[in-house]
This record gives structure tokens, C-alpha cells and sequence, in this order.
């Protein structure tokens, strides 16, 4: 093949998955629709809240809006960092970003929220990142911040709005308030169902930000999606969620995360695998090993595990506690399946959890006990729906 023709075909593969990170089949993101939102940041000087999902038809977000002469200014960064390369509870620091030059300010460590100092001289806050729709990943909980913020200092927040990958059903323990951290804040259940516009809509109106103020939101709607869309992510949202078979199981083996139990960090199928370094917990082996980029100490690193491989289920489950409880029931001293009694508190949002765990409750006797609070919750989340529900 001559080299010519090699660059035209790698330039050509390269075209349409940029085309296809926005529409996908009919469903395009707010980013992807720039005639939007551009009028809106012309002349103004723009700080964005961006990772590596912020992407357009034409490129990241970042290197578009330049390349538009919009004036960014700043770019906030969450968990996980500028281009997602950073492992979970790692500290993001602060730095330049190499291309553009823009200051990158890090919502993740010491600094939550931006400082005032963050904000001056900033017109208008953009906010585009892809949630996964689960009450413990964090980028809720930069949102949340973002907010409260652009809330406090007057500035209008926009939000380019995308679909919610786990957006197609409601479900888990809601939240109480004794719970709250930064893996929770809001009085939602572990699945909410709503994107990225429409939980910003419930925080203000529900009084959620601090002495009930109020953010000035702005939002552009997702095209043709509705919650009953299952939608595969373009971009792994973080570096443990690869694909969407992660993304769908990751509501349910993140509560593992409180054990010692593994789900794959430190392999190649995160949160698609479980399992524990004894010979009777399953047939499947694996062996959790150091990854840069993804887990650099991982539990039971270099001990084979065996387990459960949950790759080829021909029906990925929606949230559940039956992986949870079965590897719990295998364990003859229940405290050799603990890490973290506090921790699975601030997972689930529920601080009874651990003790109807330990008197060996079964899932339907569990979730009796938060239905009440998700049947509110329900009522709650329709007032803020922008798109056809799935029910």
C-alpha cells in the first residue's frame, strides 16, 4: 500500500469516529450542536468545566471553541482530570493545558469548588461532561459545586447536555442526610435517571445549594433522546469504565468497593468481573496487577482471584444486590468480607445498610426498606424531566 494511501484511509477512519462521538445514530448531544450555544459565548470570556467525554464533531470542545475565537480562560477539571488519564481518589493537580495554554484548574483534591479568585474576570461557565447517572460518581458532585459557585458569584452556567447511559430506570437507597460526602450530596437514589441538565434543574429546584440560592442555568437539550434510549458511550467516562458493559454493572459491583472483595481493578475488564483470592469463590481466575492509569495499587494485587466473569451476560442486570449478597453468604466470618463499614454507608446512602447486610436480609426484605423514599423520589424527578420518560 503506498504511503499516501495509508494516510488517506487512517485520516478517513479517523473522520468518522469523530463524527460518530457526537451523533451516534439520531442522538446528538448539546456539545454537538454548536449553532446552540456559540452565540451565547461570543465576546464573553468562557471558563469550561471539561474531561475527556467533552467532545464535538470537530474535536474536543476545548480546541473548538478556540479555534472559534471564543475567549476561554479557564478549564475545571473533576476526578479523573483533563484527559481522564488519572485513577480513582487520586489528587489532580493544577496545571497549563499543553496545546491551547489554558490555565487548568483542578475540582478535585483540596479545591471542590471554585474560588472566587477562580472565577474573576469569568462572563459565563460551561459545564460538559458524560455522567453515567450512579449517585457516587463524582461528576455530580463537581456539578453540584460548579453551581453553588457560578451561583454565589452571579455567573450564568451553561450545561451541554448529555444522555445518561443508566438513564433508563431508577432504582437503589436514597440518600440520607447523614450520609452525605462527596460520593453523595443530594437526597437522590444510587440510580436517578435523570442527565447531567435535568439533575442540575432538581438541584435548584428543590433548594439543594446552600440557603436554597439559585444558579442562573442555561441548558441545550440532547436531540432526539428519550430515557428509554440505551445509549454506548464513545468515550469511557473514567479509566475503570471502559466499555457499556462496565457502565451498566458499575451501580451494582461499585458497593464492593467498601469490601474485600475485587471487581477488576488492575485488569483490563474492571467492574465486569468479581472475586477474592480463594479457589472455592468460582472457576474464573484473574490477577489484579498495577496499571498506570488506572490503578496503580489494586486490592489483592498479584494474587489470583476467582470468581465470576459477567462479560458474556446475555442480559447485564440493572442494579442489584445479588452479586453483593451471594459473596457475602460465602463467607463463614462475615469480617473478612468488610473493608469498610463507613464506606458502604457513603456508598449506598443508607446507614442501615451494613447491619441488614450482616442479619443476612434478602434483596426483597432490603429494599423494602428504602421503597418509600424512591416512590417520593419519583414524583420528585418527573417535575424536571426535558425528555419522554421511560415508563
Amino acid at each position: 500500500m503506498k504511503p499516501s494511501n495509508f494516510n488517506l484511509i487512517i485520516f478517513t477512519i479517523l473522520f468518522l469516529t469523530a463524527a460518530n462521538l457526537c451523533v451516534g445514530k439520531t442522538i446528538i448531544p448539546g456539545a454537538c450542536q454548536p449553532d446552540e450555544y456559540l452565540p451565547l459565548l461570543t465576546n464573553k470570556n468562557v471558563g469550561l468545566v471539561v474531561n475527556q467525554t467533552s467532545m464535538t464533531e470537530n474535536g474536543h470542545l476545548v480546541d473548538f471553541l478556540v479555534s472559534k475565537n471564543i475567549a476561554v480562560r479557564k478549564i475545571f477539571v473533576p476526578e479523573h482530570g483533563f484527559r481522564g488519564e488519572t485513577e480513582a481518589g487520586e489528587n489532580i493537580t493544577n496545571s497549563v493545558d499543553q496545546k491551547s495554554g489554558i490555565p487548568i484548574i483542578s475540582l478535585y483534591g483540596k479545591n471542590k469548588k471554585p474560588t472566587d479568585e477562580n472565577l474573576t474576570g469569568i462572563d459565563v461557565i460551561v459545564f460538559d461532561i458524560q455522567d453515567v447517572g450512579c449517585r457516587f460518581f463524582t461528576y455530580i458532585s463537581t456539578l453540584h459545586y460548579v453551581m453553588e459557585a457560578c451561583a454565589e458569584k452571579k455567573i450564568p452556567l451553561l450545561i451541554l447536555d448529555r444522555p445518561n447511559p443508566n438513564g433508563d430506570y431508577v432504582d437503589g437507597p436514597v440518600l440520607k442526610p447523614e450520609m452525605k460526602s462527596f460520593v453523595g450530596l443530594h437526597p437522590i437514589p444510587v440510580v436517578y435517571g435523570c442527565t447531567i441538565g435535568e439533575l442540575a434543574l432538581m438541584i435548584n429546584g428543590e433548594g439543594w445549594l446552600p440557603n436554597a440560592i439559585k444558579c442562573n442555568l442555561k441548558i441545550v437539550p440532547v436531540k432526539n433522546y428519550t430515557h428509554a434510549d440505551l445509549y454506548d458511550l464513545p468515550v469511557k467516562p473514567s479509566p475503570n469504565l471502559p466499555n457499556h458493559t462496565a457502565v451498566r454493572l458499575y451501580p451494582s459491583l461499585c458497593l464492593f468497593e467498601a469490601t474485600n472483595i475485587s471487581i477488576g481493578r488492575g485488569t483490563t475488564f474492571p467492574f465486569q468481573v468479581i472475586g477474592y483470592p480463594n479457589q472455592t469463590f468460582g472457576n474464573f481466575r484473574f490477577t489484579p496487577v498495577s496499571i498506570k492509569g488506572m490503578s496503580k495499587i489494586p486490592l489483592h494485587q498479584n494474587r489470583e482471584c476467582f470468581g465470576v466473569d459477567l462479560r458474556n451476560e446475555k442480559e447485564i442486570p440493572r442494579f442489584t444486590l445479588k452479586y453483593f449478597i451471594d459473596f457475602y453468604n460465602r463467607f463463614t466470618n462475615s469480617a473478612e468480607f468488610w473493608n469498610s463499614e463507613k464506606w458502604i454507608g457513603l456508598l449506598t446512602g443508607e446507614p442501615i445498610f451494613f447491619s441488614q447486610i450482616n442479619s443476612r436480609l434478602s434483596e426483597t426484605e432490603i429494599r423494602k426498606s428504602w421503597q418509600s423514599d424512591l416512590d417520593n423520589y419519583r414524583t420528585i424527578r418527573k417535575k424536571y424531566l426535558l425528555y419522554p420518560d421511560f415508563e
